[in-house]
């Protein structure tokens, strides 16, 4: 019987890689997209180059980039576009939500959504992204916050909640 439960270990674990490598995919996937028919499916295109270079280095199968670029460059292709939602979470702490979606008016209410489960807002636009800056692309924050033990175990529930939903690109905070 103790093979059946390391069968049972691996698939579990295999289970997890597999979903975290496809919502990895997933969001590569859109990033190509928007910046494919942003450049009007030219590869040389710098934003197109770095979306691509980011699924290769995820070790995305080539198969799978060129099909979002033909996707996207051909008739009936989706549109995606880059939301940024802004909020405080406990302590204080600055959190900016950065997203793709092809739907934003599904997207918000589930953003609103898993920070009302939290007893948090949406703020308004530049309510928290004044404490950062965008260096290279990335944001970065100005400075950082210190929060308690407490309010830290509260922060990390409600990143995890984040980073679980399908469009949510990025989080980030500044938390100390």
């Amino acid at each position: 019987m103790s093979g059946h439960n390391k069968w049972s270990q691996i698939k579990v674990k295999k289970g997890a890689e597999d979903a975290k490598r496809s919502k990895l995919f997933s969001m590569l996937v859109r990033q190509i997209t928007i910046e494919a028919k942003r450049a009007l499916g030219n590869r040389e295109d710098p934003g197109l180059k770095g979306a691509m270079s980011r699924a290769q280095d995820a070790n995305m199968p080539k198969d799978n980039i060129e099909r979002a670029i033909t996707k996207a460059t051909g008739s009936g292709a989706e549109s995606f576009e880059n939301m940024t939602y802004e909020a405080f979470g406990p302590g204080g702490v600055a959190i900016v939500i950065e997203a793709i979606t092809d739907n934003k008016n599904r997207t918000t209410p589930e953003i609103k959504h898993l920070l009302s489960k939290q007893g948090l807002a949406l703020g308004g636009q530049g309510s928290a992204m004044w404490a950062f800056d965008r260096i290279n692309g990335e944001l970065q924050p100005k400075s950082t916050v210190a929060i308690t033990e407490e309010d830290g175990l509260k922060l990390a529930e409600i990143l995890d909640q984040l980073e679980d939903h399908p469009d949510i690109k990025n989080v980030i905070t500044n938390a100390e």
